[in-house]
């Protein structure tokens, strides 16, 4: 792109049906766990200049990179988002924690998802059998959320509560038992119910494994892993600067609004969800002044920078100097015939049908067309004959 790149037209094409971002997806090909080793998935490799798809592993990578490329990734740490809890008539409650509804982590005030969410409005209380928090409904949201005072009679943050006794946020169509009520130690007030070994050590796994190895611990801003980075290994990444290629940061708050289908007979019609993100004045001047190829590991990177770019009404290669961070809320939905200001290639892994993220993929497959529709759907499905696995511990795909 160069500095005099005019900006993406409006859309211009009738509403798109929904239906167009659908596919059927055998069930046992859902990861339900991580591959033996982060870089041990497999990497399918999109050519859009030469449309052509060929298969590898993601070990692969560097191959794939030149020197003056930049990789930008998202930091995001995930924090274990999802607490148990009591309701004084001893019923159960899952408390899954989205982010403060005031500034700052030691606020007590979060917006949270509250199950049963019927039987908690607003005054009801609950806490954990332990005591280590109680909290009330003080509030209930439009879009079903809640929010949420606690009391931490040790005087822990909310995130440090949560990091003591929070469990892993994986995404629903992971199944594991130690999730379930056997393993929930809130569920009595007598010594905690020891887990089996199987489940015990699915927890551990999960632990180390739902997180990139370059999250940053400060940042513990996601209830959701940027699943593209799960694949880098630290001495993948020494391979890759090893070939002159730039690693870029930045932290975009991943919530659960990445997970929510499209319920809305056209595309057209979605609410897209919003995010906070951070980029910091070292990585725009990577995006801005790089020599290379800009390769956004994800679409949470890739959505932070589009809207950057948006927001500032330039492309990646605008001369005008930006010295300071830049945070906003990124309420991007991108989707056919979008074009791109600033992403040259994407990392991404497989997502699920009717998703806001199969639709930024099409359109990144052919910006500035809907052909991208017919492609992502012909990819997908030699994706699924090769028996590809799918979705946050999935494989991957690299669109040059």
């Amino acid at each position: 792109m160069t500095a005099d790149t005019p900006a993406p037209p409006a859309y211009t094409t009738p509403p798109l049906p929904t239906e167009c971002f659908d596919y059927a997806l055998p069930e046992e090909l859902i990861a339900q766990t991580p591959s033996a080793r982060r870089d041990g998935s497999r990497l399918l490799v999109v050519d859009r200049t030469a449309h052509t798809i060929a298969h590898h592993h993601f070990a692969e990578l560097p191959e794939f990179l030149r020197a003056g490329d930049t990789l930008f990734r998202n930091n995001a740490a995930v924090f274990p988002a999802r607490l148990r809890a009591l309701r004084p008539s001893g019923g159960q409650v899952e408390c899954f924690l989205l982010r403060p509804h005031e500034s700052g982590e030691n606020s007590t005030l979060w917006l949270c998802l509250l199950k049963p969410g019927k039987r908690l409005p607003i005054g009801a209380t609950f806490a954990h059998a332990s005591g280590a928090f109680s909290a009330e409904v003080v509030a209930r949201e439009p879009d079903r959320t809640a929010i949420v005072r606690f009391r931490i009679p040790s005087g822990a943050s909310v995130p440090e509560l949560a990091r003591r006794l929070g469990a892993v946020p994986l995404p629903p169509y992971i199944r594991r038992e130690y999730a379930c009520k056997a393993y929930d130690t809130a569920a009595t007030n007598e010594a905690p119910m020891r887990p089996n070994e199987a489940a015990h050590t699915e927890k551990v796994e999960d632990l180390a494994r739902y997180q990139t190895v370059y999250a940053d611990e400060a940042r513990p801003v996601a209830v959701a892993a940027p699943t593209a980075g799960l694949h880098f290994t630290p001495e993948l990444l020494a391979q890759i600067t090893a070939r002159g290629v730039a690693l870029a940061d930045l932290t975009l708050h991943v919530g659960l609004g990445t997970f929510r289908p499209i319920t809305t007979d056209t595309i057209n019609a979605h609410q897209i969800h919003h995010e906070r993100y951070e980029i910091p004045a070292p990585t725009l001047e990577k995006l801005r002044h790089g020599t290379g190829r800009r390769i956004a590991v994800g679409t949470t990177s890739l959505r932070s920078i589009e809207h950057y770019l948006r927001q500032k009404q330039c492309t990646a290669a605008d001369t005008r100097p930006e010295t300071a961070e830049h945070s906003s809320e990124a309420d991007l939905f991108i989707y056919p015939p979008a074009t791109f200001r600033g992403v040259d290639a994407l990392l991404t892994n497989f997502h699920q049908p009717r998703s806001t993220l199969l639709c930024l993929v099409a359109a990144f497959l052919a910006p500035g067309s809907t052909d991208g529709i017919a492609w992502l759907h012909e990819i997908y499905a030699e994706a699924i004959a090769r028996r590809y696995r799918f979705f946050s511990y999935g494989d991957a795909m690299l669109i040059l």
